[in-house]
């Protein structure tokens, strides 16, 4: 049997564990919308930090970040993982145990538009319309990631069609949501973190021997103008349809490129994405106990510094085993560069845990997506707006499902393009989240002056900034000016946060009834928690 219908085959093997995942919680999910859209707020530490982290890398960790570190080398990818290390760290310190009481005694909200809406207890449902709104829009990018993802794994590896491969993921993904819902999808993305830890470890292992050592990928590294460099970029020679140029099998490279104050803080600045996305809030607030959470920020923490650096690493080792090849010669081709190490490098049976873990937490990860948008289109949107929380609970589930697919399409629209690149989707809809969201859930948090009107504004003005940031100024302007290369979420989150507080600070005072409940929250008053369940889950 061929290598890679063996792979093929293990790939099947695994989805089908994952399917079993969400077939062994659908009872549990259908049972009403709280245990469908949070679970219950019954997850353990373990399963909450790592899927936390799982859902929110997938494979942009394990396509996406080796591959920008393929194309250009260590500055960018450095920086950029450094940032994510320090927000991480920093949003499970601060926000997680603050959100996890405050989500509960604020209205027992299930979704972050529900949060936001019972934080500021409006009546006519502003905030709770506009934040769905912009969940919707954002997932849909973000689930387009994911679907190029699958579709660039099974191009690569099978020569299947990568459009035909984007439906039929996509349809998986659809069905997998619609099965096992909150529960199902944090147990396998606990067990998608797993794999994927494994699997960039196992190929750094590797490598490094087929290397011969790591200072040989090092030298390598460094023979590449600004390619093992903090503070240039290497430069890739590339033809007019964008592939890199190759003299003798050898791939040129032109004069480096300089990574100067403004791209290093660009780069840092997604850390700040984790304050808003709600993949990662969510689980947040639907840990069982807050008291667990402690454990839950050293363990998510480890994980996340691990994989980023074994992730930026293969990247890099890429140019000393696999200097040259058709399937990594452009920036959206080098995002291949795990796939072809695999087949390249490790025997069939590690190859195929390893592609199947690039497609499982894909797929686990775009399923979580799904899920919460379409939380915020039925339970936010129809119940909470529509139908002023008068709706059925059946309805509710059925109008979900009904958003799955919606969003599912468009994901798939805009992926169509098979050149797509996963980072660059992953970025738009991380800097969205952060700016639309994270500065608001701060100060949320933390100001108790922040009112209706500020968080209002504060939230159009990220949202919107960010669409002006990529679309008008750095199109048009960054070659001019370099500040407006900047990435868009730093722009859009100070902007935001600016809005908010000169907002709030020029309208009324918020009511005692809130202000009271902000102080219960900041001391931990939590009448009753949920009842512990004996297993992780």
């Amino acid at each position: 049997m061929e290598y890679k219908y063996k792979i093929l085959i293990i790939m099947v093997l695994y989805m089908l564990v994952v399917i079993g995942i969400g077939v062994y919680f659908f009872k549990r999910a259908q049972k009403n919308s709280e245990n469908y859209f949070l679970g219950g707020r019954t997850l353990g530490p373990w399963v909450t930090a790592m899927s936390a982290e799982a859902s929110d890398m997938s494979g942009w960790l394990l396509m996406g970040l080796p591959g920008l570190a393929y194309w250009c080398g260590l500055s960018s990818v450095f920086w950029t993982a450094l940032g994510l290390a320090i927000g991480t760290y920093v949003n499970w310190l601060i926000v997680a145990k603050r959100l996890r009481n405050y989500s509960q005694i604020s209205g027992n909200a299930i979704t972050i538009p529900d949060f936001f809406s019972n934080r500021f207890k409006e009546k006519k449902k502003i905030i709770l319309g506009i934040s769905a709104v912009f969940i919707f829009v954002f997932f849909a990018v973000y689930a387009s990631s994911c679907f190029a993802t699958v579709g660039k794994l099974f191009s690569s590896l099978f020569g299947f069609d990568y459009h035909a491969m984007l439906v039929v993921g996509a349809i998986f993904v659809v069905a997998y949501t619609l099965i096992g819902g909150f529960l199902a999808e944090s147990v396998s993305d606990f067990m998608q973190a797993i794999v994927m830890i494994i699997a960039l470890v196992t190929v750094i292992c590797v490598g490094v021997v087929k290397s011969g050592g790591f200072g040989a990928v090092i030298e390598n590294a460094k023979a590449i103008d600004g390619f093992w460099s903090f503070f240039n970029t290497a430069t890739p020679v590339t033809d007019a349809n964008g592939a890199q140029i190759a003299v003798g099998g050898t791939p040129v490279f032109g004069e480096a490129g300089k990574f100067g104050f403004w791209s290093i803080i660009s780069e840092l600045a997604w850390g700040l994405g984790y304050f808003g996305v709600p993949q990662v809030l969510l689980r947040f607030m639907a840990i069982r106990k807050s008291s667990e959470i402690k454990r839950s920020r050293i363990i998510a923490t480890v994980w996340v510094v691990i994989s980023l650096a074994a992730a930026v690493l293969i990247g890099v080792m890429g140019r000393t085993l696999v200097p040259n090849s058709d399937l990594l010669n452009t920036k959206s081709g080098a995002e291949n560069i795990l796939i072809v190490f695999s087949e390249s490098f490790l025997p069939v049976i590690i190859a195929g845990v390893i592609m199947a873990g690039i497609l499982a937490a894909t797929i686990s990860s775009s399923d979580s997506y799904l899920l919460i948008a379409s939380s915020a289109v039925s339970a936010n949107i129809y119940k909470g707006i529509m139908k002023k929380d008068k709706a059925d609970d059946k309805v509710v589930m059925w109008v979900s499902r009904i958003t799955i697919m919606v969003i599912a399409l468009a994901g798939i629209v805009i992926a169509w393009d098979k050149d797509s690149i996963i980072f660059k989707l992953v970025s738009f809809a991380w800097a969205g989240f952060g700016a639309t969201f994270g500065p608001l859930m701060l100060f949320s948090l933390f100001w108790k002056r922040v009112t209706k009107q500020g968080a209002i504004a504060g939230m159009l003005t990220g949202g919107i900034s960010v669409f002006l940031w990529e679309f008008v100024f750095t199109k048009f302007l960054s070659e001019k000016v370099a500040f407006f290369g900047i990435y868009e979420l730093l722009p859009a989150f100070v902007l935001s946060s600016i809005v908010i507080v000169v907002v709030s600070l020029l309208t009324k005072e918020p009511e005692a009834e809130i202000v009271e409940e902000f102080e219960k929250a900041r001391k931990g008053e939590i009448e009753e928690e949920p009842e512990a369940v004996p297993q992780e889950a």
